[in-house]
């Protein structure tokens, strides 16, 4: 699958699977080569094949970057209202999930940008007294650089696509 191409409806399909899964998963390994894999809610892709994730809460995945940064990320679209109405069409009128293939760059400091658009995805929790635990002090991201995507076919029901 051609990244540079398919670029803009992988970034709508990660937005979609956010709004109905609230994490995509994150795969890496050990020094044992050992795959762990990690729920991560604060995943965001760019516009340039690039993302980041806040990384807070994630311990496995700093730490196996330390010998190997090579991650693989899977986001499902879990929406019920779209599984039933592919199911009740017999197909899909677009991919159900995505996997990107990428490495873990450096850990750094969010800029406002980011931070913006932390904001934005969890302005529907701000209210609730969680919303502060979780994620009141998240200030510190982890980039990852894209190399590889694949869209995850289903059988006859995602042949047309």
């Amino acid at each position: 699958m051609d990244l540079i191409e398919n670029w803009t409806s992988i970034r709508r399909h990660f937005s979609q699977s956010f709004g109905s899964s609230l994490h995509v998963s994150i795969a890496s390994v050990d020094e044992d080569n050992t795959p762990t894999v990690t729920p991560v809610g604060t995943v965001f892709l760019n516009k340039d094949r690039t993302g980041f994730y806040f990384e807070k809460f994630v311990s496995t995945l700093p730490r196996h970057a330390k010998r190997n940064n090579s991650i693989c990320i899977l986001a499902v679209n879990s929406s019920k209202l779209f599984w039933l109405k592919s199911l009740f069409q017999g197909r899909f009128d677009r991919y159900p999930a995505f996997r990107l293939w990428g490495t873990l760059g450096k850990r750094r400091d969010a800029t406002e940008t980011e931070l913006r658009a932390l904001k934005k995805r969890l302005k529907s929790t701000r209210s609730l007294k969680g919303h502060r635990y979780l994620w009141g002090d998240m200030t510190v991201v982890r980039e990852i650089n894209f190399h590889k995507g694949e869209k995850i076919n289903i059988g006859k029901m995602t042949e047309t696509l």
